[in-house]
């Protein structure tokens, strides 16, 4: 399989390398076969995908991620998911309930390769557009209000690769689109603004980032009305699994990567 790709939308080869990996270890903490069919098709050397670091983070976050949208479905059987920047993420195999329905929105060349893996459904819809201009956001309010069901975006390895200005954009358009909504948010560290060459995969890539933050607090002062309910680091999940990670967490507490929960009404 061919596969042309911008130098962000790259970067999904990372959590797919990762994924796979880890399917196939003997112990595996997520599965996702989907993933190691992915990278049997591309024929893709993980190697430059698949570092310590990045692994442990990767996998990390999945669980962290899969356990809070899964918390949150618990509550809102019938929610709209809307995955921002969806990669080649297959979360919805991992947490459907038969009942919510679910977007995976991204650039038109990344969902170009997602149609020829993943399939649409009456309750899965892939949208090839750009976040930052609104158009998509109208299929999505249709959704939610056939439904009458409440609406969770995801934002997983992309405030990074935007600036604060864009991000600014981004809320915006949730908040003038959405009256009510949830937001899981990837946050990264400053430090690691303009130092991809220090990151042991995205070095691997074109990619560039544009933005980190000390707090999520700076995302919520973006747009008046997102408020920050709770914010938990990467290190707090990696930890329970290697004392490499472990020591990481105790020298540099500050420097993972961490998820953030935004509301708005």
């Amino acid at each position: 399989m061919n596969i042309k790709l911008g130098d962000v939308q790259t970067t999904a080869l990372i959590p797919v390398a990762i994924k796979a990996s880890e399917t196939l270890r003997k112990n595996p903490r997520i599965k996702d076969d989907m993933s190691v069919e992915i990278i049997r098709h591309l024929n893709l050397d993980t190697k430059p995908y698949d570092k310590f670091m990045s692994h442990e983070g990767v996998i990390a976050r999945t669980i962290m991620l899969d356990r809070m949208l899964k918390n949150y479905i618990e509550k809102n059987p019938d929610a709209v998911i809307v995955n921002l920047g969806a990669g080649l993420d297959n979360r919805f195999a991992r947490i459907d309930n038969s009942r919510i329905s679910w977007f995976d929105i991204d650039f038109p060349d990344s969902i170009e390769l997602r149609k020829k893996i993943f399939n649409e459904s009456e309750r899965v819809f892939l949208i090839g557009e750009n976040i930052l201009n609104e158009s998509w956001c109208a299929q999505v309010k249709k959704e939610i209000e056939k439904k009458n069901a409440p609406v969770i975006f995801i934002a997983e390895g992309l405030f990074m690769y935007l600036t604060f200005d864009e991000i600014k954009k981004l809320l915006t358009i949730l908040k003038t689109n959405f009256p009510t909504g949830t937001l899981i948010a990837e946050q990264n560290n400053p430090l690691m603004v303009k130092n991809e060459k220090f990151h042991d995969t995205v070095k691997n890539t074109k990619a560039v980032f544009k933005s980190g933050t000390k707090s999520a607090e700076e995302i919520s002062a973006l747009c008046p009305g997102f408020i920050l309910k709770e914010e938990h680091s990467f290190n707090e999940e990696m930890k329970k699994h290697s004392l490499r990670a472990k020591i990481f967490a105790a020298l540099l507490p500050n420097m993972n990567d961490r998820w953030a929960v935004f509301e708005w009404k």
